[in-house]
């Protein structure tokens, strides 16, 4: 990628994560000066794989294993489903489990 202001010649370093619908999932672009991170690539695929397939979000740094947060609830039918199933309570709307 050419990046305007940074260079008119050099390639900026821009990783592109497209899911197999062809979606675009997540953009990093780094400045000529700094390397990429390939484990923090790695780290983002697997949230992204894991947001997908439990319904969850990951919080920032979170590595597999590690407990991911439930979606906030809509009903009141919803807040008592998630704390039962959450391993640690912040509040109501804030619930994280392990996946199994």
């Amino acid at each position: 990628m050419i990046q305007p202001g940074a260079s008119k010649t050099e390639a900026v370093r821009a990783v592109f994560v497209i899911d197999p619908k062809g979606i675009l999932r997540a953009m990093v672009y780094y400045p000529l000066t700094t390397g990429r991170n390939m484990q923090e690539f790695v780290r983002l695929i697997d949230a992204l794989q894991t947001s997908d397939k439990y319904n969850v979000a990951t919080p920032a740094n979170w590595q597999p294993g590690e407990k991911v947060i439930i979606p906030a609830p809509k009903t009141i039918e919803m807040v008592e489903e998630n704390l039962k199933t959450a391993d640690e309570v912040v509040d109501w709307y804030l619930c994280k489990r392990t996946l199994e």
